[in-house]
């Protein structure tokens, strides 16, 4: 007869196998991937029991209040409306002229896939988003923890998959928002990139430029590594990898060029998309003219003056200060070049407001360097740090803000 330690040894052992054993690529990220999302889960829908049950007011409106549309809340009713409709062909302006908030500023990629699935199983945009982004988040995990598994070890892999799906924004893997899609195309992008597959590199580069903005900081992680090879093998360097480094460059950062391009031509006005980007701007620093590495400055002076020009400079000490550090340079140039490029992105063109964490999502190869888990004792503390804010987050986005 099995005695309860033998049977715990073996549990225990199946485990190790999951993380440890020869599939661990797929398994080991799979696993972390479904604990989180029973913990996400848990947050998300104790959080709407609990504001159901004594009637509080949520943020975002909702004519039907159920949990998929609780999952769905914000900025998912563009994304339902261009799943549904298509994009509109005139944009909706106030009594002044100015552009309102529209479809335009949300990419066809996720809703397209979701209007597919709508398509096949006739569920609702609200259930189907929600599987979709899900199923999407489970993908992203893979292709981190093998990302980081390429520039480091599995422990590293392991670790950094793990503050991934368990951080303080982890939820937005299962609501019906772009997000996990993109970070599925981004991580699989700069794993090709790593392995050298550069036609792989520029198609999913392609793609994710049409899910979300952002896709250029690809390009110039492509041109860095160009550069780096060219420096370190000019004589080896055969000349199919410079075309197909050259040739998947400047398609992604064509791909990530055309959707203003093709929001003024299917509207018919000049800057279409940028003025939509812009109309979101209005509640928080009033109506700006845009400039190009001014947005934090603007948020910051609007809000904090001059002491908040001073801890933007700070926050940008920092950030040079961080991707300088031996232990983040270790991580590899094809890691280092796209999240650095892809910070840039966001400090010359994103307004900081409570959306900003989950715009730092695809910069989770990072999670994998020393400064989080060099050591058990030290990843442990993240990881616990990330699951405590995850219900602060929630709170605060789904009755004050919004993600």
């Amino acid at each position: 007869m099995t005695s309860v330690a033998e049977t715990s040894r073996a549990s225990r052992s199946g485990f190790r196998a999951l993380l440890d054993g020869p599939r661990s690529s797929w398994t080991a990220p799979l696993v972390i991937w479904a604990g989180s999302r029973v913990v996400s889960t848990a947050l998300l829908l104790g959080m709407f029991l609990l504001a159901t049950a004594n009637g509080w007011e949520f943020a975002s409106y909702r004519r039907d209040p159920s949990f998929a549309t609780f999952s769905g809340s914000w900025d998912a009713s563009f994304y339902r409306t261009i799943a549904e409709h298509g994009y509109p062909s005139t944009l909706p302006t106030d009594g002044d002229g100015h552009v309102l908030p529209n479809p335009w500023a949300f990419l066809p990629v996720f809703p397209a896939l979701v209007r597919a699935v709508m398509a096949v199983t006739g569920g609702s945009f609200w259930v189907v988003g929600v599987v979709v982004a899900t199923l999407a988040g489970a993908g992203a995990c893979v292709l981190l923890y093998r990302l980081v598994l390429a520039v480091g070890c599995s422990h590293r892999a392991r670790w950094a998959t793990a503050l991934f799906a368990f951080g303080p924004t982890a939820f937005l893997l299962q609501v019906a928002y772009a997000e996990s899609t993109l970070l599925l195309l981004l991580f699989g992008g700069m794993l090709a990139l790593v392995r050298r597959r550069y036609w792989l590199v520029g198609l999913l580069g392609v793609v994710a430029a049409f899910t979300k903005p952002g896709v250029l900081a690809l390009a110039v992680a492509l041109a860095v590594h160009l550069v780096v090879r060219w420096t370190r093998e000019r004589r080896a360097l055969p000349v199919r990898d410079v075309i197909a480094i050259v040739v998947a460059g400047c398609v992604v950062a064509a791909a990530g060029l055309a959707w203003p391009v093709i929001a003024s031509a299917v509207t018919g006005t000049p800057n279409a998309y940028l003025d939509t980007e812009l109309s979101w701007w209005v509640g928080f620093v009033g109506r700006q003219h845009f400039a190009p590495l001014t947005p934090w400055f603007v948020m910051a002076g609007r809000w904090l003056g001059p002491v908040g020009i001073v801890l933007v400079v700070a926050v940008l000490a920092g950030a040079v200060w961080f991707w300088t550090r031996k232990d983040v340079r270790a991580l590899g140039q094809e890691v280092l070049g796209f999240t650095a490029s892809y910070g840039l992105y966001l400090v010359a063109v994103f307004l900081p407001q409570q959306s900003l964490p989950r715009l730092l999502m695809p910069m989770a190869p990072l999670l994998g360097s020393d400064v989080f888990v060099r050591t058990r004792r030290r990843a442990v503390t993240w990881l616990l740090v990330g699951v405590c804010l995850q219900p602060v987050a929630i709170v605060l986005l789904w009755f004050l803000g919004y993600p």
